[in-house]
């Protein structure tokens, strides 16, 4: 029986061909998960480019790097999918949801039926990763870019995801009033990923999160740092990792988007935005 599977989200795709120190890939981990199931099993994979156009040459970054973590059965569910697109997607262990233009690409979902599919999927075990917009859209909550125009989402992870706005988390801090009482949504910096786990902990991958939280005594932020986690079991408000004030927040994302390491030509180019 398959098993529900963490749910990937990344402000871009440099986390779809980045290794750690030690030289291992992160998408192995996501390899892996598929195979505790079915390790015999040939693992099928599919894109949703709707939020990008369906642009071709995202999809062919996809296929890259499914390939280096020895996944080859691809295909490229559009906008508008044939029968034998949602044919495909019913059966894939993995599912990638590319960026671009969240409001687009979710207009899409409704309209094909794919987000119901999307929903049946992670139920049944296939491993979701969003990028960017796709990440967005695995949350609580979307909007245009302004974050003025919201809009409930997936829902499967149960806070609001925001990527790559870095320091000033301004749609973060639009949208997390809108998704209701106690709501919290996490900032995830370019470059970096979070985790979100059936225990319903959040692990940040390669830079740490920055969590906006609705609390009795108004808005509160916090930086969850890799290596950490944050519990968002249902009624949990404990927030155990520290508190920070503004001006540590603002001095941390600063210091994040100093000099930094150098981009590969692989991920300088963005699929998802």
């Amino acid at each position: 029986m398959a098993t529900i599977k963490p749910i990937f989200l990344l402000a871009d795709s440099q986390l779809l061909f980045w290794r750690d120190e030690e030289g291992n890939r992160f998408l192995e981990r996501a390899r892996k998960l598929i195979e505790e199931d079915a390790p015999d099993h040939p693992v099928r994979a599919a894109y949703l480019g709707a939020s990008n156009g369906d642009a071709p040459e995202f999809y062919e970054l996809f296929v890259g790097a499914m390939e280096e973590i020895g996944i080859r059965d691809c295909r490229h569910v559009p906008a508008s999918p044939s029968p034998e697109d949602l044919a495909f997607l019913n059966e894939a262990d993995l599912v990638l949801l590319a960026g671009g233009d969240v409001r687009r690409g979710w207009r899409a979902f409704e309209a094909s039926g794919v987000k119901d599919r999307l929903t049946a999927r992670y139920y049944a075990g296939a491993l979701l990763i969003g990028v960017s917009a796709g990440a967005v859209q695995l949350g609580l909550r979307g909007s245009d870019e302004e974050g003025s125009v919201a809009f409930d989402t997936l829902r499967l992870a149960p806070f609001v995801v925001d990527v790559h706005d870095e320091p000033s988390w301004t749609r973060l801090l639009r949208l997390v009033p809108t998704a209701g009482e106690f709501a919290r949504g996490f900032g995830i910096p370019s470059g970096a990923g979070a985790l979100y786990h059936p225990d319903y902990s959040v692990e940040p991958v390669r830079s740490p999160l920055t969590e906006v939280e609705l609390t009795e005594n108004g808005t509160r932020q916090s930086l969850l740092f890799p290596g950490e986690t944050q519990d968002m079991a249902p009624g949990d408000k404990s927030g155990r990792h520290r508190v920070l004030s503004p001006e540590e927040v603002l001095e941390h994302a600063l210091r994040d988007l100093g000099p930094g390491e150098p981009v590969s030509e692989d991920s300088s180019e963005d699929p998802v935005n």
